[in-house]
C-alpha cells in the first residue's frame, strides 16, 4: 500500500485519529520512476483489525468500505464479506492437505524462514497464540491464492509474496484504509494508476483481483531489481517506499553500519511489516509445529475469468451463473454500481464449476436483456443532473450513452438511461441497508444519543467530532467512511454522542434551535397508534420509535409510557 502527501484538513484528522503521517508527491499521475524514488509510510487496512477483532476488541466488521461503492450496493458488499469465509469452490478431504495448494505454495518458498529475532518472535508468537486468526485469513484467501501464487510464480517471485494480502488487507476484497487505499493490495490511486488501476463511476481497479495482483507483483518486482534482489527490502519499500528505504541505507553506510532491512531505522509501521509477513509464513511452512491446522485448498483455479463481450448487469450473471450475487461481488469487487463498465474490460470472474452454465446462458440472452434501458421522455423543469440522481446514474453516463456534448435538454427530448434489470432488493438486502443495521447495532450497545446530522458546506469531521464530544474515529466508522473522505453538503450522518444536550441537539437539528425543544412524557391512550401520536405533537413517527427503542410495526398499549422531544414552536 503507498500513499502521497495529505492536505491540511486530513493531515489534522490523522493525527487525531492516532495514524501515522507520511509524505511524498501529491495523489496525481507518477511515473513508474517517481514511484520507485517515493518516501511514504502506509498503514494497511485489514491485518492490525482484524487482529483486534479477533481478541474481542473491535466489531466484527474489519475494515471500511470504499465511499466509491453505490450506497445500496455497500450493503451488498458488507454482505458479501459475510461470506468471506465460505466459499462455494471443490472442497478437499483433510486427508489430502498434503498435496493442495498450501504443499506447492512451500515448495515456491524463497525467503530465510530461519531467521529468529525479536521482532519476528512477537509476531509469530501472537499468531501462534489466535489460531482462529490464522483460520480466518486462510479460508478468505481460498478464492484468491491460487490466482496470486500462480502470478507469482511466472514472475519467478518468492511464494512469501502471495501471503502479502494477509498484512495488507486480510484478504479482505473490499478493504477501505485511512489512506484511500483499496483492495487485496492496498493501492492509493496514484500508485494504482502507475499499473493501470484506474478509477471511473462504474469500477475501481484497485479491487479487481486480477489487475491488483498483476500490478503489485510487478510493483514488488520492480522494487526487487531496484535494491539488487533483496526481497525484504523490496517489501520495506513497498510499505515506506524506495525512497524512504534508500535513504535509511545511506545513513547507515555513511556511519559504517550494515544496510541489510534489520539494520535500518525505519519507520514504526516498516520495522513491523516485514516480520509479520514472516512470521505468517513460518506457520505456513511448519503449521503442526505451532498447533494450528490448516483448511485444505484444492491445489486449482477457484474460479474461471468469461468474455461477457459487453456490459452485463451483475444480478443478471448471478442468475444465469447460478450462484448468488454475494459471490459475483467477492470475484468481481471492482463494480461500483450494479452492473460491469460499459467500457470494460468486458469479463468476469465465476466460479469455476459454474463458469461453462454461465457461458451457456450468456450465449442464450437476448443482447437487449444484458442490461435495462428506459426510454425517458424529459420533462418540464427536468434537468440532466435531477434526471441522473432519479436513475441513480450521473449526468456524464447519460451524455455517453445519449452522445451529448453539453448538459442542455429540451422538453420531449427523448433520452436512454442504463437501469438495473432487477429490484433493489437484488443489490442490497431485502430489509434495511447494511449500514443502517450496524448503526442500529451500535446504538444497542451505546448509551448514547442517536444523532441524524445533515453535513453543512464547510463542515469537515474534526468540527463535527468536537461539536458532539466524540472522536473523527468514531465519526468516520459509524458511517462507512475513512477520515479522508470528501463530506458534501446534504450528506447524511450518524452520530451517538453522550454530550450532555445531545438529545435537544438532535431532534432540534442545530444547537442554535435546541434551546427551542423540550423533553416531554406521554402516557399511550386507548386508540393512540405512533402515527397519531406524531400527528398531534408535530414530529416523526421513526423518531418516535428512535427515541423510545420500539419497533415501529409492533401496536402501543394504553398506558405505555413514553418520551418525546418536542419543538415548543410547532407544538399543540
Amino acid at each position: 500500500m503507498t500513499f502521497a502527501r495529505l492536505t491540511s484538513p486530513f493531515l489534522i484528522a490523522l493525527l487525531i485519529t492516532g495514524c501515522q503521517t507520511f509524505t511524498g508527491k501529491a495523489d496525481q499521475d507518477l511515473s513508474e520512476g517517481e514511484l520507485l524514488e517515493s518516501e511514504h509510510v502506509s498503514v494497511p487496512a485489514g491485518d492490525d483489525e482484524l487482529q483486534a477483532s479477533v481478541e474481542g476488541q473491535a466489531d466484527g466488521d474489519t475494515t471500511q468500505l470504499d465511499d466509491s461503492i453505490e450506497p445500496s450496493l455497500k450493503s451488498q458488499a458488507a454482505k458479501a464479506r459475510e461470506r468471506l469465509e465460505e466459499p462455494t469452490g471443490k472442497k478437499v478431504a483433510a486427508d489430502s492437505v498434503e498435496h493442495d495448494l498450501w504443499s506447492r505454495l512451500r515448495d515456491q518458498f524463497g525467503l530465510d524462514l530461519t531467521l529468529d529475532n525479536d521482532r519476528i518472535e512477537q509476531q509469530l508468537s501472537w499468531y501462534a497464540r489466535h489460531p482462529q486468526y490464522i483460520d480466518r485469513v486462510a479460508k478468505r484467501a481460498q478464492r484468491y491464492l491460487y490466482y496470486i501464487l500462480e502470478q507469482a510464480e511466472e514472475r519467478n517471485l518468492p511464494g512469501e509474496y502471495a501471503l502479502l494480502p494477509v498484512v495488507e488487507s486480510a484478504f479482505d476484497p473490499f478493504a477501505y484504509s485511512h489512506g484511500r487505499a483499496a483492495g487485496l493490495w492496498q493501492f492509493i490511486p496514484s500508485t494504482g494508476r502507475v499499473y493501470g488501476l484506474n478509477q471511473s463511476w462504474w469500477h475501481d481497479q484497485r479491487r479487481d483481483v486480477l489487475s491488483a495482483t498483476n500490478g503489485a507483483l510487478e510493483y514488488l518486482d520492480a522494487l526487487a531489481n531496484r535494491f539488487d534482489g533483496d526481497y525484504l527490502l523490496a517489501l520495506a519499500s513497498y510499505n515506506s517506499g524506495a525512497g524512504t528505504v534508500n535513504r535509511a541505507i545511506r545513513r547507515n553506510k555513511a556511519a559504517g553500519r550494515a544496510t541489510d532491512y534489520w539494520a535500518l531505522s525505519l519507520p514504526r509501521e516498516t520495522r513491523a511489516y516485514v516480520p509479520k509477513l514472516i512470521a505468517i509464513a513460518k506457520i505456513i511452512d511448519d503449521p503442526e509445529s505451532y498447533g494450528i491446522t490448516l483448511p485444505p485448498i484444492a491445489d486449482e483455479p477457484y474460479f474461471e475469468v468469461v468474455d461477457t463481450g459487453s456490459q452485463i448487469d451483475l444480478a443478471q450473471a448471478a442468475t444465469l451463473a447460478g450462484v448468488d450475487i454475494e459471490e459475483i461481488y467477492l470475484l468481481n469487487p471492482a463494480y461500483n454500481r450494479w452492473a460491469t463498465s460499459p467500457e470494460g474490460p468486458h469479463r468476469l470472474l465465476v466460479p469455476k464449476d459454474h463458469a461453462e452454465q454461465f457461458r451457456q446462458g450468456l450465449a442464450q440472452l437476448d443482447p437487449s436483456q444484458r442490461v435495462s434501458w428506459k426510454n425517458y421522455r424529459v420533462q418540464s423543469g427536468d434537468s440532466l443532473i435531477k434526471i441522473a440522481h432519479q436513475f441513480g446514474t450521473t449526468p456524464d453516463v447519460i451524455k455517453q450513452v445519449n452522445h451529448m456534448s453539453s448538459n442542455l435538454i429540451r422538453v420531449d427530448q427523448r433520452l436512454l438511461i442504463p437501469t438495473s434489470t432487477k429490484g433493489t432488493d437484488a443489490y442490497a438486502l431485502s430489509a434495511a441497508e447494511r449500514l443502517k443495521d450496524k448503526q442500529s447495532a451500535i446504538g444497542q450497545r451505546t448509551s448514547g444519543t442517536r444523532i441524524n446530522y445533515v453535513v453543512k458546506r464547510g463542515d469537515t469531521f474534526w468540527d463535527i467530532a468536537r461539536e458532539h464530544g466524540v472522536s473523527v474515529r468514531q465519526v468516520t466508522k459509524w458511517n462507512g467512511m475513512a477520515p479522508g473522505d470528501p463530506l458534501k453538503p446534504g450528506q447524511r450522518l450518524v452520530i451517538w454522542s453522550d454530550k450532555p444536550g445531545s438529545q435537544l441537539y438532535a431532534m432540534a437539528g442545530s444547537r442554535k434551535n435546541a434551546d427551542m425543544v423540550r423533553k416531554v412524557g406521554y402516557r399511550v391512550r386507548k386508540g393512540d397508534s405512533l402515527a397519531r401520536i406524531a400527528s398531534r405533537f408535530n414530529v416523526n413517527v421513526k423518531d418516535i420509535a428512535s427515541w423510545n427503542s420500539l419497533d415501529i410495526n409492533n401496536y402501543l398499549q394504553p398506558g405505555q409510557s413514553l418520551v418525546l422531544y418536542v419543538d415548543i414552536r410547532r407544538s399543540p
